[in-house]
């Protein structure tokens, strides 16, 4: 008997290793994908050309219109800054004026810093000015520059 069970034994195990399925092996390989966006800001500034009326004085005139791509994931920073502190000047006469950017406004007698918090494509905002009206200015032609910059933070 122990012939007959050594002989049923090993029919049973050869008879399994033909049926049982061939383990399949697994591999596997990654592909690392790669890139870079460059760091990009622009600042168009269209200047409106506009003659303002002094004696008569304005209110939110515009006078020119900014438009503003910043790609910084942190945000970026527009500065308006006078070239005479927030006065039109003729020779040694001032006429104070006030500014109003994107809903801020005050006088540029130090730069204004408008904060944005996160990227902007091509925002759009207007640049008016606003002019007491006084028939005492002395005569002259009045001027300043306002320059408008673009940072990202």
């Amino acid at each position: 008997m122990t012939k007959f069970f050594a002989k049923t034994a090993a029919a049973a195990l050869i008879a399994s290793a033909i049926v049982a399925p061939a383990m399949a092996q697994n591999a596997s390989g990654t592909i690392q994908l790669k890139g870079n966006v460059a760091l990009s800001c622009t600042i168009a500034v269209q200047d409106l050309n506009q003659s303002l009326a002094l004696k008569a004085g304005e209110t939110a005139k515009t006078v020119g219109s900014v438009t503003e791509t910043c790609n910084s994931g942190s945000g970026y920073k527009i500065t308006l800054a006078s070239a005479n502190a927030g006065k039109l000047k003729s020779g040694n006469f001032t006429i104070d004026y006030s500014v109003n950017y994107d809903g801020q406004g005050g006088a540029l007698t130090s730069q204004m810093v408008i904060d944005r918090a996160t990227a902007q494509f091509g925002k759009k905002s207007d640049l008016k000015v606003t002019i007491a009206a006084s028939d005492q200015y002395i005569a002259g032609d009045y001027a300043d520059t306002v320059t408008v910059t673009i940072a990202a933070k």
